[in-house]
C-alpha cells in the first residue's frame, strides 16, 4: 500500500502535539485525520476507517485506554493499527493500553524520525503478517493453518499441542504487537478456567523447543509477541 492510500488518524488534547504529528506525517504522503478527544476520536473512526490510529492515553472525554477499548469491540477496527502516545515511564498507562488491545507505544518526547520510522514499521507488519480473521498465517518459511490445526517449517510438519498451537496461532495473528499475559489466558484458556501462573511461559518455552527460539520474543513483565 502506498503512503497516499493510507489513513491515520491522530489523537490528542495538546494542539502542539496535535499540528507537530499530522503535520511530518503529512510530509510523508499519508492522509491525515485528527481529534482534540477521545469522543471525538471515536465519532472520527466510525467515519473514516483509519488504517492506524495514534492515540495519546491522558484525554478529556474519553482517555486513549477506553477509546482503544471501545474501538476493538467493533468488528471492524480488528485490523486497525492502535499506537499510544506515551510520556516516559508510564508503565502502568502501557500495560492496561496493552491489555485492552493496543498494538505498540511512542513515547514523548516524539521525534520526527523515530515517529515515522516506527508507523512505517507497523504498516510493513500489517502488509505482510496475515489478518486475524485469516486461516492460514504465512511467514518466508513457517505456515500455521487454522482449520487444519497444521504448522509447517520448511515443508515439514512440526507437532504441536492444541493448547501450543492456539497461542502460536494467536501471537502470530499480529506479528509485532505484545500480547499480555491475562489476553493470553484469556483468549487461548478463557476468562472461567483457572491455570497455574507459569502455563503460558511452560507453552511458549514448548513452542520455542519445537518451531524455533527467535519466533516468539518474550516483552518482561508483560507479555510475549511474535516476530520474523
Amino acid at each position: 500500500m502506498e503512503n497516499n492510500e493510507v489513513k491515520i488518524l491522530v489523537v490528542d488534547d495538546e494542539p502542539d502535539i496535535l499540528e507537530f504529528v499530522t503535520y511530518n506525517l503529512q510530509k510523508e504522503g499519508f492522509q491525515v485525520f485528527s481529534a482534540s478527544d477521545g469522543q471525538e476520536a471515536l465519532i472520527a473512526a466510525e467515519e473514516i476507517l483509519p488504517d492506524l490510529i495514534i492515540l495519546d492515553i491522558m484525554m478529556p472525554e474519553y482517555d486513549g485506554v477506553e477509546v482503544c477499548r471501545q474501538l476493538r469491540a467493533m468488528t471492524k477496527f480488528d485490523d486497525t493499527i492502535i499506537a499510544f502516545l506515551t510520556a516516559r515511564n508510564e508503565d502502568y498507562s502501557q500495560i492496561a493500553g496493552l491489555d485492552v488491545g493496543g498494538d505498540d507505544y511512542i513515547s514523548k518526547p516524539i521525534r520526527p524520525r523515530v515517529l515515522i520510522s516506527r508507523i512505517k514499521a507497523l504498516l510493513r507488519r500489517r502488509t505482510k503478517g496475515s489478518t486475524k480473521s485469516s486461516k492460514v498465517l504465512s511467514f518466508e518459511n513457517l505456515v500455521i493453518d487454522k482449520e487444519r490445526i497444521l504448522v509447517l517449517k520448511d515443508n515439514e510438519t512440526i507437532n504441536l499441542a492444541r493448547k501450543e498451537f492456539e497461542l502460536l496461532f494467536l501471537l502470530a495473528s499480529k506479528p509485532g504487537k505484545v500480547f499480555t499475559r491475562e489476553e493470553i489466558f484469556s483468549r487461548v484458556w478463557g476468562s472461567g478456567i483457572i491455570v497455574g501462573n507459569r502455563t503460558i511461559d511452560v507453552h511458549v518455552r514448548k513452542i520455542r523447543e519445537k518451531v524455533g527460539n527467535h519466533y516468539i520474543k518474550t516483552i518482561k513483565g508483560i507479555g510475549y509477541k511474535f516476530e520474523f
